[in-house]
């Protein structure tokens, strides 16, 4: 049997209702993964004035200490992030930045998750359908050449109606997929432009910790340097105070 004749005889012999079923069943998963997706978005999402105001706060102190407990009491992106930098402030500001980048790539990827799906069905799923038109077509020739001879010369017309009727079902899948794509591409992009908006402010966040870290290395290194400059002046004067003290016993 040629390939060709095979391959027909399974499409027709299966039909097109399995590929409804199967956007169906994608259609679900994408309504669970937009759900969840929203849930972990919210949990994720703060007021960044808010949160940039107490942390400047508490910061310009000096007290980094107090900072960082007031974001353990929160779970957005952005405090996450600057959590990270502040427990490893006292270890300089290279590990303070080398913490939040950490910590910026572990919660992005986070919110990445499961969101390839979407658009992967975002992309496939009007091919999908139009997979199944092809099926339905294959269905309504396939129909069209089994058409018996009628009294009266209507042989047409009934085949016509059956061809027609086939091809109406037929187009129902190439729907489907696309009422099937929107909701995904729609959530997928919804999504992607949250995710560039937390960023966007973790980085903010991650700015200000930044500089206020830098800050304290500056001061301390400052004072340091101060006392090592006094050092030769003190020297300096001891040694002329020696040298200009009167020798005993000298007339």
């Amino acid at each position: 049997m040629p390939i060709v004749e095979l391959i027909k005889n399974v499409f027709v012999q299966w039909g097109a209702n399995w590929i409804l079923w199967f956007l169906f069943a994608l259609s679900l998963a994408s309504v669970g993964i937009i759900v969840e997706r929203w849930i972990v978005f919210r949990g994720k999402q703060d007021v960044l004035r808010e949160l940039a105001d107490s942390l400047e706060e508490t910061l310009a102190k000096g007290d980094f200490s107090g900072a960082l407990a007031k974001l353990e009491k929160r779970n957005s992106l952005g405090a996450v992030v600057a959590r990270a930098g502040l427990r490893l402030a006292p270890r300089g500001l290279t590990a303070a930045d080398k913490g939040m980048q950490s910590a910026l790539a572990i919660e992005r990827a986070t919110l990445e998750n499961r969101l390839a799906y979407l658009g992967t069905l975002g992309n496939n799923a009007p091919f999908i359908g139009l997979f199944g038109t092809v099926i339905g077509v294959l269905l309504a020739f396939e129909e069209l050449g089994r058409a018996t001879v009628v009294a009266g010369g209507r042989t047409g017309q009934v085949a016509s109606n059956a061809v027609m009727g086939a091809i109406a079902e037929a187009l129902v899948a190439t729907a489907v997929g696309i009422g099937v794509a929107l909701p995904a591409v729609a959530a997928y992009n919804y999504f992607q432009r949250r995710i560039a908006r937390m960023l966007s402010d973790a980085e903010a966040l991650t700015n200000l910790v930044l500089a206020y870290v830098s800050a304290q290395e500056r001061d301390a290194g400052g004072g340091a340097r101060v006392g090592k400059g006094e050092a030769p002046e003190v020297l300096l004067a001891q040694s002329s105070a020696v040298e200009t003290r009167p020798a005993r016993g000298v007339v």
